[in-house]
């Protein structure tokens, strides 16, 4: 059901005449499903803002929240589930403090003795203009969670493959957990941008934390190190396990002329015995 421009007029004069009324209503029915989480000034702060948008938008005869007159609430709305989204909120908090609006309304028309048959059709027609509105904050609080969801896991790809240096000219990868491809493809741009800024000449990337090494585990392993290769590094493969290298034999995978070593530190020697560097 769409608002008509009768009743959307009426509505914002409604919303214009008792805005203090409304608000303060408003802000206590908020605040009750809260529960004290959001402070009363910074709610009450959202609440003014929001009615006028709304009182902004039936005076420019929205019928419904896609025009052109509402594009200014439609910002509000989508910067509150922002900011509930960032704040911790629920999806369901943010669209019903917006779905609160409605018997903020009814209980000031009530206030006013202004219920009549009139005025209760344009509260069923307003009612409608409403919950479109509450529902796209729903929308709009679910994509920026999950903006904020990639984000933290793209974090987490970047803090879970550090890239460290054990010597001059000697860095490593020291690889926990499964390795997938879009972990894999962190790894090499780790690495290859670290082998640029150090100009090192020499990587490990060290295996001891990977649980299991399958045939797709190990292509990625292979293709960082030719990435590396590419840049002029020679790539260095420690933390092979017994049970590993058995299963790598088993699945027939082969590392080719890529040295790889059983520990970290063996890696370590050898890449100093080349180099003719000691380590103490």
């Amino acid at each position: 059901m769409t608002l008509s421009a009768d009743e959307a007029a009426r509505f914002a004069v409604v919303l214009e005449d008792h805005q203090e009324a409304l608000v303060t209503a408003w802000t206590e029915r908020v605040a009750s499903t809260l529960r004290g989480r959001l402070s009363h000034t910074e709610l009450l702060r959202q609440n003014t803002e929001l009615r006028r948008g709304f009182q902004q938008a039936l005076a420019g005869s929205a019928q419904d929240l896609s025009g052109e007159p509402a594009a200014e609430l439609r910002a509000q709305l989508a910067e509150l589930s922002s900011t509930r989204a960032r704040q911790g909120f629920s999806a369901t908090e943010t669209a019903v403090s917006i779905f609160a609006f409605k018997d903020a309304v009814l209980a000031t028309l009530d206030a006013q003795g202004t219920t009549d048959a009139t005025t209760l059709r344009d509260y069923v027609a307003l009612s409608s203009f409403v919950d479109e509105a509450a529902l796209f904050t729903f929308d709009s609080y679910v994509r920026v969670r999950e903006e904020l969801i990639a984000d933290q896991a793209e974090q987490l790809l970047e803090l879970s493959t550090p890239v460290v240096k054990l010597w001059e000219g000697v860095v490593a990868v020291p690889l926990v957990g499964t390795l997938d491809s879009a972990r894999a493809q962190v790894v090499m741009e780790r690495l290859l941008q670290t082998l640029v800024d150090t100009g090192s000449p020499y990587a490990i990337i060290d295996i001891t934390g990977v649980p299991a090494v399958d045939t797709q585990v190990a292509q990625h392993i292979l293709k960082t190190v030719v990435a590396a290769r590419l840049m002029g590094a020679d790539c260095i493969i420690s933390g092979i396990r017994p049970q590993i290298a058995q299963t790598i034999v088993a699945l027939g995978i082969e590392f080719g002329d890529i040295a790889t070593k059983s520990s970290l530190a063996d890696a370590l020697r050898y890449v100093l015995a080349r180099t003719g560097k000691k380590g103490r």
